[in-house]
């Protein structure tokens, strides 16, 4: 079955030339004008992935995104001229998944789009995992079925968050740099963009505490990156 990629985009230049090389990808490619189509599109067509601008007609990137992480948990590739540090990690903070400043190669557009679908996928073709990681304050993730909880409590997280927290229980005790924590939880080196750990483990946490402060046992080590302890 083909996947399917909604590109959201006003400028048809940029529409065309990004359908033109997913679709020589092998890859279905929906297309919307507005913010208020793509949302329409996203609920309708149910698509794999988003490549969403921000500046757009009717409802803008940013919007577009928080009104999706409402009900879905569908990748998001944030594609704008807006290149400032302020700029991506604003849009990783409302849900997307990654972020690609324009003018951008599309070579390296692609791998992005292969690197969040295996994040996305990361089973596809395998037998499912059942590994369950415990942790402090009766924290429980479960890879299989995607799930955190804390004691009875289930944990709404992000997929980047989830990620982050596998990383974090795998690698239990031991000091991981924040270049280290792109690499497995953007799927590739994501240079020059360590704030958006430091932003992701900020919300992470902060979930973390509001079910059970016992539960929160991350720590930020000065200069480095972070560790969970056990």
């Amino acid at each position: 079955m083909s996947i399917r990629i909604l590109v959201v985009d006003d400028e048809p230049s940029v529409t065309d030339l990004l359908a033109y090389n997913l679709r020589k990808a092998h890859y279905d490619v929906l297309i919307a004008a507005d913010g208020r189509e793509a949302l329409r599109l996203a609920s309708e067509a149910k698509p794999d992935l988003i490549l969403l601008d921000l500046m757009l007609p009717e409802v803008d990137g940013l919007d577009v995104c928080r009104e999706l992480r409402k009900s879905t948990f569908v990748p998001i590739i944030m594609v704008t001229a807006l290149g400032e540090e302020t700029d991506r990690v604003i849009g990783l903070e409302v849900g997307a998944d990654d972020y690609i400043t324009k003018p951008f190669g599309m070579r390296e557009l692609l791998a992005r789009v292969k690197a969040v679908l295996r994040r996305a996928r990361p089973n596809e073709g395998q037998p499912a995992p059942t590994t369950v990681l415990h942790g402090p304050g009766d924290l429980t993730l479960d890879v299989e079925r995607r799930l955190v909880t804390i004691g009875p409590q289930s944990l709404e997280l992000t997929r980047l968050e989830f990620d982050l927290l596998h990383c974090l229980l795998l690698n239990a005790g031991r000091v991981l740099t924040r270049e280290r924590l792109l690499e497995q939880a953007w799927g590739y080196d994501f240079a020059g963009d360590t704030r958006a750990v430091d932003s992701a483990v900020k919300r992470l946490r902060a979930a973390l505490r509001r079910a059970s402060p016992a539960a929160d046992a991350i720590e930020a080590v000065r200069g480095v990156g972070y560790r969970l302890n056990v």
